[in-house]
């Protein structure tokens, strides 16, 4: 019996990292995945869909041992030497297959992370203001914009109504990072609206504040006023 996963099997199957993967980069895996396909993922997404489809492949190859095993021990076969030997080669075949799957989550772990932070960095309630490039698109983004996809080479941008061009990267930050969101009803063909949501337009309002100037220290209460300055 062959130990390689059905056609297909890795696609079906998840991962515990699949929700942190999603909430990392704004969309489900099925998305990532099809965007990888077409070329249309910058190289830190790209890298972590390439490790997140190892992961998913070595997954499901767990899964396949774990029922094998189950299927050895559940009585159908006569106790046997035969029996035996095929057991252990499960259990051997299912420690191999778990310590690939452990390898494989530090690996999509290592390519995550730099996601993550770069996702936590443009949170509106972040430590910071917001990056300049930012602020630009968002104010952009602000008077109306639309994602449309080029029906020859697949890539996809955002075009404003002032005619500026966002690249879907910087577009698929913004999403990550709650700013924005996509009306997803419309194909993207045709262009989908994109907007601002209410944690950008709090953003984009508290980047505008003026920064408060330092007061002047004044004197300590019960101080004497400081003597003037002889003069010569």
């Amino acid at each position: 019996m062959s130990s390689d996963p059905t056609p297909g099997t890795a696609r079906r199957a998840i991962s515990l990292l699949d929700r942190r993967v999603e909430a990392a980069t704004g969309h489900d895996i099925g998305t990532l995945w099809d965007y990888r396909d077409r070329g249309v993922l910058d190289e830190p997404h790209a890298r972590l869909v390439d490790r997140h489809r190892e992961l998913v492949k070595a997954e499901s190859s767990v899964i396949f041992h774990r029922q094998l095993l189950y299927r050895l021990t559940s009585g159908e076969f006569p106790v046997d030497s035969a029996l035996l030997a095929r057991i252990d080669r499960a259990v051997h075949q299912l420690e191999e297959a778990a310590g690939e799957r452990d390898a494989a989550t530090a690996r999509v772990i290592a390519a995550l992370e730099p996601i993550e932070t770069a996702a936590r960095a443009t949170q509106p309630d972040g430590h910071g203001p917001l990056p300049a490039a930012d602020q630009a698109a968002l104010l952009a983004i602000a008077g109306g914009a639309k994602l449309h996809e080029h029906l020859v080479s697949g890539r996809m941008s955002v075009v404003t109504a002032s005619g500026t061009r966002i690249p879907y990267t910087h577009l698929q930050r913004l999403e990550a990072a709650g700013l924005v969101s996509r009306d997803a009803s419309h194909p993207v063909h045709a262009g989908q609206p994109v907007a601002l949501t209410d944690a950008a337009r709090a953003a984009l309002a508290d980047s505008r504040r003026p920064t408060p100037t330092a007061a002047p220290a004044s004197a300590r209460p019960g101080a004497w006023p400081t003597a003037p300055g002889r003069r010569r």
